[in-house]
């Protein structure tokens, strides 16, 4: 059996990877800073899967609440913390807290769980579109998800032979967050005409794990916007 840990796997993008693992026979572990959500969702997802209370926010605490995972073949990160900031109305207390959790918490939980990593186990961090395109607001989670892709290309060097990727999604249309969003403007400007959905990210994310010639890479998945 498969063993799949998916820190942030709570909700949104990371539940419906962490569901595609379970469907599929995967055990899986989910992740919130919340217990209580975290054991929820393990619930609501079935099948082989728990629910673990991990906060990247503190990254002194991820050593000891991964304790309990003894084996590890897939691991995917999509935890974040995306609080508006710009640079005129800097929030030094959020902006901080949003890089430690993406680039200090990412690479401590790697680190963490590097030592039980299976012989062919590989990662994929979350990113986002921002880094290529940023927005109002945000300062912040344009700088964290350019970070990760150095994250990425230092840390294939040093878990070689295991292997990690980045995936950065565009606006997920069916997503709790924009489903409710009619017309929104990336559908008439991406050439496939519409938003990626869940399903495409989660597919990706399969992708990145399975393809073992896939290694130190940014994979975007946006339907084309980076050319429109």
């Amino acid at each position: 059996m498969t063993t799949s840990v998916v820190i942030g796997g709570s909700g949104g993008l990371g539940r419906e990877v962490a569901r595609r693992f379970a469907d599929r026979g995967d055990s899986v572990v989910v992740t919130s800073r919340d217990r209580a959500r975290a054991q929820a969702t393990a619930e609501r997802i079935g099948g082989a899967t728990r629910g673990l209370a991990v906060d990247l926010a503190q990254p002194e605490t991820i050593l000891p609440a991964l304790a309990s995972v003894t084996e590890v073949d897939q691991l995917v990160l999509t935890a974040m913390d995306p609080a508006p900031n710009s640079l005129a109305e800097f929030d030094v207390e959020d902006a901080v807290r949003s890089v430690t959790i993406k680039l200090v918490g990412y690479a401590e939980a790697v680190r963490a769980l590097r030592d039980r990593f299976h012989p062919a186990a590989s990662v994929v961090l979350f990113g986002g579109m921002a880094k290529e395109r940023p927005y109002p607001g945000s300062t912040m989670v344009t700088t964290f998800n350019a970070g990760l892709s150095g994250l990425v290309k230092t840390l294939a060097v040093e878990l070689a032979p295991h292997r990690i990727n980045a995936l950065h999604p565009g606006v997920v249309g069916d997503s709790p967050r924009w489903q409710e969003v009619t017309d929104h403007p990336h559908e008439r400007r991406t050439p496939i005409g519409r938003l990626v959905t869940r399903a495409e990210i989660a597919d990706a994310t399969d992708f990145l794990l399975r393809n073992t010639g896939m290694n130190a890479h940014d994979l975007h998945v946006d339907g084309g916007l980076l050319v429109a």
